[in-house]
């Protein structure tokens, strides 16, 4: 178990163990994006920095097929930001709040050494999608492409220069087919990885997964991809491949859930 696995098991709670946690119709869910550890101020513009840290946090949301409704805002900023930077920073918090038709609705903002901002999205559903209740046979996927987010950090870390179209920077949401497909019985974001996720899963739902795919190494352990990782009955197999097929996404199966054990071949992303 590594150490960020240890620390959340040191709470009790049942409701920990999602993308966010559920109480009645609603989900909480709350991520940060710190400087220096998500990201480098020279890397991408404030705007840039303000609209990955909402569309990380609405990931999570749309990972539980639940509605943002409304968000909080924490930034912490050094004293050297400027006015124009901080409109920056507005100006791409507003942006995403308004694709999402989510109401940001206060928070708090303190001096700082550094820019770090924390968020908080209330959402409503009225089907969640968890990650537990994955039985032996279900097949295993995953949306989009993955592995881009990872040669696009390892170039930013190299003071290379990416694309502002880039994955690492224009993150798309998979919001349309998980709110469409009725089939899918388990899911989560992909954050730490298709691999390291798949230790999250296969551990709270006492699984394995048997690949039917070879997934390279640098594929599997890259982090922050936010495509969605899903498990679904395969008898369902034509009824979601037709709503991917209607949301222009694309799903990848890669395996099924077997009772072997699941080795994680990714170092830990955060400790």
């Amino acid at each position: 178990m590594n150490l960020e696995h240890y620390f959340i098991s040191q709470f009790k709670s049942k409701i920990i163990g999602d993308d966010g946690a559920m109480l009645g119709e609603y989900i909480y869910s709350k991520d940060a994006f710190f400087e220096n550890i998500h990201f480098k101020k020279n890397w991408i513009s404030h705007y840039d920095i303000a609209r990955r840290a909402m569309l990380v946090n609405i990931s999570d949301a749309v990972a539980m097929n639940a509605k943002p409704k409304y968000i909080l805002l924490s930034v912490a900023m050094p004293k050297t930001i400027t006015k124009q930077q901080m409109n920056d920073l507005v100006r791409g918090f507003e942006n995403v709040a308004s694709e999402f038709g989510v109401e940001i609705i206060g928070g708090d903002t303190i001096s700082n050494t550094k820019l770090d901002i924390t968020i908080t999205v209330v959402s409503k559903t009225k089907k969640p999608l968890l990650r537990k209740n994955i039985k032996s046979g279900y097949l295993l996927a995953y949306t989009g492409e993955l592995g881009k987010a990872n040669k696009e950090l390892k170039k930013l870390l190299n003071l290379g220069k990416i694309h502002k179209n880039s994955k690492f920077i224009d993150i798309k949401l998979r919001d349309k087919f998980i709110s469409t497909c009725r089939s899918l019985k388990a899911g989560m974001d992909i954050s730490d990885g298709l691999f390291s996720d798949l230790e999250k899963l296969t551990s709270l739902n006492n699984i394995g997964v048997k690949f039917t795919k070879h997934i390279q190494k640098k594929v599997g352990c890259s982090g922050e991809e936010y495509e969605m990782l899903v498990a679904f009955d395969k008898r369902d197999i034509k009824k979601v491949l037709r709503v991917a097929q209607q949301t222009r996404t694309k799903v990848n199966v890669f395996g099924f859930a077997t009772r072997r054990k699941y080795n994680n071949r990714c170092k830990a992303h955060h400790f």
